[in-house]
Formats: structure tokens, sequence, C-alpha cells
């Protein structure tokens, strides 16, 4: 897999993290599922290390978060950080990422992984990343669709059509977020995966795909390539990239373009997208309690207790009476909310907003 590079979208907000997750601290630098030590995004990078190298990973952000997410992530080189000036959704900074990555290696395959999931099997995800690969060498554009687990109305839903080689079928249609009625009947057909935005590709074949689906966004990437041919790049991507059409891969490209591909995989694949999934995936005690070390529960069950205070006391947490919350502490904050709640999280960021409370957002 020498030309085999990744890409690592790690531009987000995390808003339905907050407190936690701040702009200028987003979910995918925090530690917010598996090992207590490590940040999402860097348990991304170090899991398809044995498939893809550091110096051939790549790292998709906003220019804002550069050095933060460059000091999560030590191991890789300056140079491979990508800086996006303003947010423009998935199929800009994708498109970018590609042409950046065929100025050096025009016969490469690209994986794009989001920086914010978590994957309980680690050596199966590889296994099904290392069949992606192969796909796409061969000319397709692929994704990896998760075997559902139930009938999810958050997530979106490939068809699968023909078998293609490598464990691998043609993709019949995207689906976008379907009712409940409509999610079961995926769930039960068994011809349904979730769409994990996951995607595979040549950069040639990429970049064909985008001039036929998309020429405004072919040509703003042309003249940026142009420009670093003169030492100009930076410059001209300020201008440039801000008008670029904000739409995501799946919509621009991955829903228009011929020979999509899709390889089914069940490897323990969370997307970590609210409270409510960290106390799912988090350790509990015979209560369901997921609370820091030496807590007291009394009459207490299945709540989510997060102290990310800094200070060197350590606080004794009681919780008496109360089930199914979630309580979260930093230095200037503290959030206390329903689980069932957990994705109303965004109002609390919606209303700081509102008021000019930047400090706290």
């Amino acid at each position: 897999m020498s030309n085999v590079h990744a890409v690592i979208l790690a531009g987000g907000a995390g808003t339905r993290f907050w407190p936690a997750s701040r702009r200028q601290l987003p979910k995918q630098l925090l530690p917010l599922a598996g090992r207590a030590d490590e940040t999402l995004i860097g348990a991304t990078v170090r899991r398809i290390e044995p498939l893809v190298p550091a110096e051939r990973t790549w790292i998709s952000t906003a220019a804002r978060l550069v050095e933060a997410t460059a000091a999560a992530l030590p191991q890789l080189s300056r140079s491979n950080f990508l800086a996006e000036p303003v947010a423009r959704n998935t199929a800009p900074c994708i498109g970018l990422a590609g042409a950046t990555i065929g100025r050096f290696d025009p016969d490469a395959v690209v994986a794009v992984l989001p920086s914010d999931h978590f994957i309980a099997d680690e050596p199966g995800f590889r296994h099904v990343l290392a069949r992606a690969v192969q796909i796409a060498e061969e000319g397709w554009l692929v994704t990896i669709g998760v075997v559902p687990t139930r009938p999810e109305t958050g997530y979106g839903y490939i068809e699968l059509g023909d078998a293609i080689a490598h464990q691998a079928h043609a993709v019949r249609r995207f689906v976008e977020k379907p009712a409940r009625q409509l999610a079961e009947t995926f769930v039960a057909g068994g011809r349904h995966l979730w769409n994990a935005g996951m995607f595979f590709f040549r950069v040639s074949v990429m970049r064909a795909a985008i001039a036929k689906h998309m020429p405004d966004l072919a040509r703003g990437l042309a003249a940026i390539d142009a420009a670093a041919l003169r030492g100009e790049e930076a410059r001209v991507l300020a201008e440039v990239f801000p008008t670029l059409p904000s739409i995501s891969i799946d919509r621009g490209v991955m829903e228009k373009a011929d020979r999509i591909a899709v390889v089914p995989g069940s490897f323990g694949w969370t997307d970590v997208g609210s409270w409510q999934v960290t106390w799912e995936m988090s350790e509990h005690d015979a209560d369901g309690n997921a609370l820091p070390a030496e807590s007291v529960a009394i009459d207490a069950r299945n709540n989510l207790v997060r102290d990310l205070t800094r200070g060197q006391a350590r606080k004794r947490w009681a919780l008496v009476g109360v089930n199914d919350l979630v309580i979260v502490e930093t230095e200037d904050a503290v959030l206390v909310i329903p689980r069932e709640r957990a994705q109303d999280v965004r109002l609390v960021v919606d209303a700081l907003a509102a008021r000019g409370d930047i400090d706290r957002l």
C-alpha cells in the first residue's frame, strides 16, 4: 500500500459536546471514547498506522485549529496539515486534499476518514479498509457501509446493488436519514448499510468526477493548483476557497457519479455524536452510572459525570436520587441535562451565541 494516503477530516465544531468541546478545542481533540488518555483524532491516526504511515497521513482542518491539532498529533509533520481558510463542507475539503496529494503522488489512492469515530474492532476495520483501497485502485469511487445493528434514524443509508469483486457491491442509491418505519424496513431487508462517511479513490478518478459533476469546484481547484506551482498557494487559497460551493461530497459527487462501490463492514463502529454515546461507551457501575473514581451514588442510576477541570484537588462527586442525567464540569461551565435530551446541548451553544458570550463557545 505504498501509494495509499489517508486524509483525516478534522474541521468539525462538536457543539453537542459543550462545555467540553469549544471553538478552539473541538470534540476530535478530546478523549470522549475509548482510552481516557487518547483523543478521538489520536485514535483515528493510530489505528490506521499499520496500513498508512505518518508521512502519508494528512489532516484537513480549519486554519484556526492547526496549532491545537498539531499538538495532539506530534508524530505528523506540519507540512501534512491542510488548513482551510473557512468551512465549505466536505466536497471542497476532499477535493483540495486530493489535489494537494496528487501534486506529490499522481498515482495516489486516498482514504478519507472522519476524525470523530470510535472503532471497537480495529483489526477488523483495517481488513475492511484494505478491501476498500483495493477496489479504489481499480478505478471505483468507494465507500464503507456499516452493517446496521438497529433501525437508526440519525444516519444516512446505502442501498446495495450488484456484487462485484473483493466482497464489495455496486451502490444502487444513497438514502437520506429515514423515518423510523423505513429504517426498520431497511434493517429487516438486509440490503441497506449505514453511511459512515468514509471514502476511497484514486486522485485522478475523483478529479475527473469533480470536473464532471462540480465544474465550479474543479475550476477553483485548478486555480489553486496553478498557484502552488508559482509558489503563491497560500494567497490564492485564501482568495478562492471561500468562493467554492459549500456541499458535501455525498451530494456533490457520490450520488451522481458512475462506478460507485461499497464495502460492507461490521467492526464496532460508533459515530461519537453526543454525551449519550459517551455514556453508552463508558465503564458503568452496577447501577449503570459512569462516574469519576470514588464517587458516591445512592439510589442513582444510569448517570454520566465527566469532571474536566484541571485543578489538583480531586472532587468527591455525590449523586442521590437522580437518574439518567449527564453532568459535565469544566473550568468555566457546568452542564446538567437528561441523557435523552443530549442532542439538545446545541441549544445552549445557540443561546450563548445569541447573547454574544463568545468566551464560552
